[in-house]
């Protein structure tokens, strides 16, 4: 059997032997949590709650790696044969993820910030962006800094007194005209999950504007549906929910602008027609679809790399991880609850994590590392995220160890 396939059946056989019903503590413990056996080892004196940081990687990742490498080794040049047919498959299996019509929509990336840098690059003169204060870094800095160089007039959306976000106000930064709307599906710092996309796309779409929504902390852990949803781009990656590290990332270009001719500044040779005939032509021949969005030589063991973890996610489905992660979260919101501890997680308007507001939450975050608990801060916010391998017994203990670095 060839690696790849071993690879592929042991995580589908694992899942398989769940049975159809929702995932439980000892299933999960008895069928799933071999597959993890590496990453469990190394934190097995540490309670893990990091997920929406750094997603626990499954032991297939290193023989996916090698696979790759093995190509290498064993073919040089030729590699490449076998280099394009995973990076086609990562592409499909994002494609099922994200609810794409078409597996050439996703195109690879190697972050989240490369990929809204495509879309920028692909709007012409000085662009009307609005965005809110909350996204992520990598996306902000860029919005930030295009703003500043008068490469974009940029307006920023601000959170209301909790920290939230509403859809009006988004909506109302549109106005008659706009060129580009950045929203993120579920907000970094929070958890809040942005309800009435719906609307700003459509207010988008009625004021000339296109929609990039950054699904980092969506995709994987609640259903997605880009093509309902009907946004013109979007932007994620494999290092949180998917367990497929850094690097693996991707921008969706919605099949109705790649069939209109949608180019961006962000080109290489791997965009041609015939990459490796070598051919001159100009204007450059570019190839057929998202194939034309592509860059130069792409990082290859990346596609690898998040194999195991795309697998995973599509054998268990991400409706059961969702209905898991809530039934988790409300455990661990419980938990605090009873030693005192406000916290707000669990509820179908969130994502994936609980959080805890609090005055030092990166000193406490410290704390709590010191102390054999793995949480971050962003922030004023405590951030605290279980997964499928998060047992009962370890949500108690963080709950208990949370209360007493807060007193």
């Amino acid at each position: 059997m060839h690696p790849s396939n071993a690879s592929v059946t042991r995580i589908e056989l694992a899942v398989a032997a769940l049975g159809t019903g929702p995932l439980s503590e000892a299933g999960l413990r008895a069928h799933v949590a071999p597959l993890f056996s590496r990453a469990l080892a190394r934190n097995a004196s540490r309670i893990y709650l990091a997920n929406h940081s750094l997603g626990r990687p499954l032991d297939a990742v290193e023989d996916d790696v090698r696979e790759a490498l093995a190509a290498w080794y064993a073919s040089m040049g030729d590699a490449w044969g076998a280099w394009d047919a995973e990076t086609r498959a990562y592409r499909a299996r994002l494609a099922r993820l994200l609810g794409a019509p078409r597996a050439d929509s996703v195109v690879p990336r190697s972050s989240a910030g490369q990929g809204l840098r495509a879309v920028l690059n692909a709007l012409d003169g000085v662009a009307t962006v609005v965005a809110t204060r909350g996204e992520f870094d990598s996306l902000d800095v860029i919005l930030r800094e295009y703003a500043r160089r008068r490469r974009i007039d940029l307006t920023m959306v601000e959170p209301i007194a909790d920290g939230s976000y509403d859809a009006d106000d988004v909506i109302r930064a549109i106005g008659a005209r706009c060129d580009l709307v950045v929203v993120s599906q579920v907000m970094f710092q929070t958890g809040q999950m942005l309800s009435g996309i719906e609307r700003i796309v459509a207010a988008a779409h009625a004021a000339g504007a296109k929609v990039l929504l950054d699904v980092y902390h969506s995709l994987g852990v609640l259903p997605v549906d880009v093509a309902a949803l009907d946004v013109d781009f979007a932007v994620g990656g494999a290092y949180k929910y998917l367990r497929g590290g850094p690097g693996a990332c991707f921008l969706y270009v919605a099949p109705r602008h790649l069939d209109a001719g949608l180019r961006t500044l962000d080109t290489g040779w791997f965009a041609k027609s015939g990459r490796f005939r070598y051919e001159r032509p100009d204007p450059p021949r570019f190839a057929e679809g998202g194939d034309a969005w592509l860059e130069s030589t792409p990082p290859v063991l990346a596609c690898y790399q998040a194999r195991a973890g795309q697998v995973f996610t599509l054998a268990i489905g991400v409706d059961r991880l969702r209905a898991y992660s809530i039934r988790r979260q409300r455990e661990l919101v419980a938990a605090l609850d009873r030693h005192g501890v406000a916290a707000a997680g669990g509820s179908p308007d969130r994502g994936a994590f609980a959080v805890v507001r609090c005055g030092d939450a990166a000193a406490v975050a410290q704390r709590m590392r010191a102390e054999g608990v793995d949480v971050d801060a962003r922030g004023s916010w405590l951030r605290l995220c279980p997964d499928v391998l998060t047992t009962g017994a370890e949500l108690d203990a963080a709950a208990a160890t949370l209360a007493r670095v807060l007193r």
